[in-house]
């Protein structure tokens, strides 16, 4: 029986554990707006992860928005970590997104995600959602253009079809792509095969079952986490919590593996 690889190299060789952590929930509520309430619980948990060798951390600049980012740069600061992040989506008022993936916001997304991550280049920069007002291939480039001058290591996608990751193929390798997916919701299947068939990390949203703007989980954390991290190798999972003994309960789904 082949032992199931517990890491996953994004873009080829950014190696990240294939158990990650996912900050939304490190956001004010409801709608996971404002900063987090107990910022000083949130550095704690972000640190402990950490140190129990969770090393790939997914935000997003609408987390907050962007105090994800800057609780996570804060916890991480100087730690040799994995961050991801996203732009494209910007959330001015609970409830309320607003979709820009032209190559001004993009940019401007970037640079300020570097001060809020407390970084020099940024692992994995992700298109939050396709703008329907620009196409593709625009803002793929826009982060291309951030690839070549260092800002940002590798290039990711979110909310996308199989038809929108071959447009964006043409402009750009493509390290991961972020789509919702887990054992009770399937319909990315077809998707997670073809990226593992390109060596692109599929990283899958709402591995737990829950509502995006609320708490709580709708399938049992170690199971769900289990189931997906064996069906594709390629796969990395981002389950968030707020809870130290949560965190401590997902990182056991390697148990059931």
């Amino acid at each position: 029986m082949t032992e199931t690889a517990k890491t996953f190299r994004i873009g080829g060789e950014t190696e990240a554990n294939r158990l990650g952590y996912g900050a939304m929930r490190l956001t004010g509520q409801p709608g996971n707006f404002g900063p987090y309430e107990d910022w000083q619980s949130g550095l704690a948990l972000l640190r402990r992860a950490a140190d129990m060798g969770v090393n790939f951390f997914d935000s997003a600049w609408a987390y907050g928005p962007e105090t994800a980012d800057r609780i996570v740069g804060e916890a991480l600061d100087g730690r040799n970590v994995v961050i991801a992040t996203k732009g494209g989506v910007d959330k001015p008022a609970p409830g309320t997104i607003v979709t820009d993936g032209s190559r001004d916001t993009l940019l401007r997304q970037i640079d300020k995600a570097l001060v809020n991550l407390r970084r020099d280049r940024i692992d994995l920069f992700q298109l939050h959602r396709v703008d329907p007002e620009t196409p593709i291939e625009v803002s793929v480039a826009a982060l291309a253009e951030a690839r070549a001058d260092g800002r940002i290591r590798h290039i990711g996608l979110s909310n996308i079809t199989r038809e929108q990751l071959d447009r964006a193929l043409t402009v750009a390798p493509i390290a991961s792509v972020q789509n919702r997916f887990n054992m009770a919701e399937t319909d990315a299947e077809a998707l997670v095969d073809y990226t593992a068939g390109k060596g692109i990390a599929f990283i899958p949203y709402g591995p737990l079952g829950a509502n995006p703007m609320q708490r709580g989980a709708k399938l049992a954390p170690r199971e769900a986490l289990a189931w997906l991290l064996k069906r594709s190798p390629n796969i990395v999972v981002i389950p968030g919590t707020t809870s130290i003994a949560h965190l401590e309960e997902n990182l056991t789904a390697w148990d059931l593996v």
